[in-house]
């Protein structure tokens, strides 16, 4: 059983205490800064409005810049696989090719 420590974090100047395994802490408290962050920039663009609103946007642009860098790497790894299906093709052809030794 995984114990769980209290971490506080702190987003737009208002403090949090959130449930956290203890070798989770690092992770969580950078993703809160990330996140306050995020906000504090989405606030100082001055179109949106009110904490909830503020939250949700940045919300939205985390969860975008998530999938998109989940739909990149499906992008890559189908890319790695299609190459290392050349390679053999291309290294089978060439011992085709050469001579028996």
């Amino acid at each position: 059983m995984s114990t769980s420590d209290n971490v506080t974090i702190l987003v737009l100047d208002k403090e949090y205490q959130v449930h956290c395994p203890p070798d989770q802490r690092d992770a969580l408290l950078s993703a809160a800064l990330e996140l306050d962050q995020r906000m504090r920039t989405i606030r100082q663009g001055g179109n949106v409005i009110g904490l909830e609103r503020i939250a949700i946007m940045a919300a939205l642009n985390l969860s975008y810049d998530l999938l998109d860098s989940q739909h990149r790497a499906t992008e890559s790894e189908t890319s790695n696989k299609d190459l290392e299906r050349l390679d053999n093709k291309v290294f089978q052809a060439l011992q085709a090719l050469s001579p028996e030794s």
